[in-house]
């Protein structure tokens, strides 16, 4: 007897055909949600789904199959979908679950790249698009409904994969869908849009309508036990255990109900996959566009992600978006429909106030940062005055910008703006007197410190411990306990128990939007939590990958703490904190990839406390290409260095290339009237800083390789002092930091924090990893830095977001 040998191959379309075909199926799954359909599926092919696997096996009424009679086929079961993101083109999770199913296929419109960091769709019309055969396009709303399906069944390859795609689309299209489905928001639903069903799985639903459902109903009810007549009751009780919401955040947001109608319940779903957040890099980029379309005929357009249709084509040959490879020179984009953001209909005031008081949002200072604030709350009372929005402005303009840190004629330009709108000022006047009053005794205690004998030339082998060379302005957790008073607090006219602090960092190097290390993750990996930064366990050298939660908004929300909430987030009470509030500046550095080794770029000086620091870039030709990023104090007698400039301020008749720095100015009517792998999260200093004899790390090295000439990158603009108010006598001051590097495209942020090191008059403190080279140089073949085009063909640039604290 001759036998026919079957490959897994051949099993594997056998068992696709049976969905296909609707042939042997042992149960029906009537489902009802969006759409109403009946799928005839198959229960050792479901048990691969941990939610099917719980209902069949683990002694439910279903678990038992029932027999029969008449043949009627196979048993009916009713599965509710109460949420509204589980759409009909969901059942590509099923198909997965078969080992078949419709490859995604990405439109390269929708994904951001070095030579398009806003994405392609922005800056023209829709493209003609060519999906290919037998591919179903994954539009941003396909995506979410195959997360939320995928979540909901308990599928974690197609949860991951559906990750993956929404991190690689993350735009300005697509960023306000996106953020509403993470905090449990339903996706928009077009109700002239029919429930489309996936490329190749369109017969595999029997499709129930409005005769058929009459008709069910009249029947006599053979299966009203397994029947779910409610969406709350019988099956989603029974499967309580296989939870996968996470809690509702502490600050929800209230939806707004009509007059006279009594509360308005929107209901919300929650997947638990909050920590693969973004960067909030661009939101000052957006605002200009958003601006400029509110002060024309009408205000910005709703926002609507790009349609799938946007698309090239370009066929791709995986489901997995790759980057489009970078073309020719581009342009400042100018979007052919303006997405609403920062306006009324796209974030939330309590979205708007986090996110312009984090230390993440890329904004050149504070006083840029109370600009941008006073442009967005502008725009949104010019769409008319919301009292609920006025708590969350007084809130911001509050606590949110640190005046602290501003000039003194800064402080008082702020106290004479007033809102056009309101007609009343944006700050407090108290706010901003307590402001100059930290500022005089911050000053006090650094000008007064004793100064003491400055050590011999010759250099030490290790620097000396950092706390010989602090002020003494930090505090513990239990010191400010012991502060606040024992039982009578009127003694106290300043309730001390909402006196802010601001903690000091420690060592620590986490990742946060990183999405690249969840393939192939089971459901548990995919909501674990990642073990904590102080853990003795925890691999120094590696990145931590952060769990964030939209009580803090993903990662977003200020440290900033008040005597309270120090005392309730330490339990040990050795936590350190400054009642100070650090600086906060951001920099940005254009052409790395053509950076030779040892040289260095710089971005602006600054001034804090005394002390003037700016940050500069370096190649390292060690364990393989890596690129170290480093906090320097400058010296206050050394030429101040050349700042890195995008390639376009230093060229003339060349008005193709309209590259312009990411740090634009605001319109002059809104601002104030003045004036890994990552290598390692240890400390690494540069031998130069501390090597006498050696030539100065300032910009007289750098000044004769980036000279402003037309044609030589990386090009700089002219050094500019930073005003600077008084000087910190001390050869070495003790200071943390945090340096926080946003991806090429923005969609992930790598923070580096310090514990407070000695700076001595030119040394550098930092850290260098393969991943931010990876990231923003290219590599040629050979694993060397590729050699750059002249003038160079990419809008692209590495930002970085600093946090500086002095001790």
């Amino acid at each position: 007897m001759n036998t026919v040998a079957f490959s897994s191959v051949d099993l594997q379309q056998h068992i696709y055909n049976s969905l296909l075909e609707s042939r042997t199926a042992d149960v029906s799954l009537h489902v009802r949600g969006t759409w109403e359909a009946i799928y005839k599926l198959h229960r050792v092919v479901l048990i691969q789904s941990e939610f099917f696997s719980s209902l069949f096996t683990a002694g439910f009424l279903e678990s038992s199959p029932k027999p029969r009679s008449r043949l009627r086929g196979p048993e009916e079961i009713d599965l509710i979908f109460d949420d509204r993101n589980i759409t009909r083109a969901g059942a590509i999770c099923i198909a997965r679950l078969y080992g078949g199913g419709p490859p995604l296929y990405v439109p390269t419109s929708l994904i951001p790249s070095t030579s398009h960091p806003l994405t392609p769709s922005f800056s023209g019309p829709p493209l003609p698009f060519d999906t290919p055969k037998g591919h179903h396009t994954a539009s941003p709303q396909l995506l979410l409904s195959l997360l939320a399906t995928a979540v909901y069944l308990s599928i974690p390859s197609m949860a991951s994969q559906a990750v993956n795609c929404i991190m690689n689309t993350v735009g300005p299209y697509t960023v306000i869908p996106y953020l509403n489905f993470s905090i449990g928001k339903a996706i928009e639903a077009h109700p002239d849009r029919k429930a489309e069903a996936a490329v190749g799985l369109e017969n595999i639903a029997q499709l129930v309508t409005s005769e058929r459902r009459a008709s069910s109903t009249s029947c006599s009810p053979l299966h009203t036990s397994s029947t779910k007549q409610d969406p709350v009751d019988d099956l989603s009780d029974k499967l309580l255990d296989l939870d996968v919401q996470k809690e509702d955040p502490a600050e929800s947001d209230e939806v707004e109900s009509e007059p006279g109608d009594g509360p308005i319940r929107e209901p919300h779903f929650h997947y638990g996959l909050p920590r693969h957040a973004g960067s909030p890099g661009g939101a000052q980029d957006m605002l200009i566009y958003e601006e400029k379309a509110s002060r024309g005929p009408g205000l910005p357009v709703t926002p609507v992600p790009v349609p799938a249709q946007n698309v090239s084509s370009r066929k791709r040959a995986d489901t997995m978006p790759a980057k489009p490879s970078p073309s020719s020179e581009p342009t400042v984009p100018e979007p052919h429909v303006t997405p609403v953001i920062w306006a009324r209909g796209g974030l939330n005031s309590k979205w708007v106030r986090q996110i312009l008081g984090s230390d993440l949002l890329f904004v050149k200072g504070e006083k840029e940062r109370y600009d941008m604030a006073c442009t967005i709350v502008e725009l949104r009372r010019r769409q008319g005055i919301d009292e609920e929005e006025e708590k969350d402005w007084e809130m911001l303009f509050r606590e949110g910008i640190y005046y602290t840190n501003l000039l003194m004629d800064d402080i008082i330009a702020i106290s004479q703006h007033i809102s056009p709108t309101t007609g009343r000022p944006f700050v407090p006047l108290y706010v901003l007197q307590e402001a100059h009053w930290g500022q005089s005794l911050l000053r006090c205690q650094i000008t007064t410190k004793p100064n003491p004998t400055s050590p011999p030339s010759s250099p030490s082998l290790s620097p000396p411990p950092s706390r010989e060379k602090e002020l003494g302005l930090s505090i513990t957790t239990a010191e400010i306990l012991a502060r606040l008073p024992a039982s009578n607090p009127s003694l106290n006219p300043v309730d001390d128990k909402d006196k802010p602090y601001y903690p000091v960092g420690h060592d620590s190097s986490v990742r946060i939007g990183d999405s690249g290390s969840i393939e192939g993750a089971s459901m548990d990996q995919l909501f674990e939590s990642p073990p904590p930064l102080s853990s003795p366990s925890t691999d120094s050298k590696a990145p931590v990958r952060a769990t964030t939660t939209e009580a803090d908004f993903f990662g977003l929300k200020s440290d900033r703490q008040t005597a309270s909430g120090c005392i309730a987030s330490d339990a040990t009470g050795k936590a350190r904190w400054s009642p100070y509030p650090p600086f906060r500046f951001a920099v940005e550095f254009w052409d790395i990839d053509a950076l030779k080794e040892k040289s260095r770029l710089h971005s602006q000086t600054i001034w804090y406390a005394g002390s003037l620091f700016n940050v500069y870039v370096q190649v390292i030709r060690k364990k393989g290409i890596q690129l170290g990023i480093y906090l320097h104090r400058q010296s206050n007698i050394d030429p101040i260095p050349a700042a890195s400039a995008p390639l376009s301020l230093n060229r003339t008749g060349h008005t193709h290339n309209n590259r312009v720095p990411s740090l634009p100015l605001l319109s002059a009517s809104q601002s104030s009237p003045s004036m890994a792998t990552h290598y390692s999260p240890s400390i690494h200093p540069i031998s130069q800083s501390t090597t006498p004899g050696s030539s100065p790390p300032t910009s007289s090295g750098l000044s004769t390789s980036f000279t402003s000439s037309p044609s030589t990158i990386p090009a700089t603009s002219p050094p500019i002092a930073p005003v600077q108010s008084y000087r910190d006598p001390r050869p070495a001051v003790a200071a943390y930091f945090t340096i926080s590097c946003a991806s090429s495209t923005g969609s992930s942020i790598t923070r580096f924090t310090s514990v407070p090191d000695v700076f001595s008059v030119s040394q550098s403190w930092g850290w260098k990893s393969s991943s931010l080279r990876t990231e923003h140089l290219e590599v040629g073949p050979d694993g060397q830095p590729a050699k750059p085009i002249i003038p160079a063909p990419r809008m692209s640039s590495l930002r970085a977001t600093i946090v500086l604290g002095i001790v």
